[in-house]
């Protein structure tokens, strides 16, 4: 049963990284982004996405740290 779970994430996780490459490389146009007044290079569109998504990954994972850390600090507050 090993082998067939270890086969199975093999297959999603070579799937994600061909569709990961064919979204690189079908969007190459240069973009640049502005937020707040300043604006980025021109960068192609897939990685402002992909740097985005990173940032998005970053940041939920450590709110969720600080948030159980304050539940645990104040335990009466529900």
């Amino acid at each position: 049963m090993s082998q067939v779970k270890r086969m199975i994430f093999f297959v999603i996780t070579l799937l994600i990284v061909f569709a990961t490459v064919i979204f690189v490389l079908e969007n190459k146009q240069a973009v640049s982004l502005v937020f707040l007044g300043w604006s980025s290079p021109e960068l192609p569109v897939a990685v402002s996405l992909i740097l985005v998504l990173l940032i998005g990954m970053a940041i939920g994972p450590l709110l969720a740290f600080i948030f159980a850390q304050k539940k645990k600090k104040d335990p009466g507050i529900s």
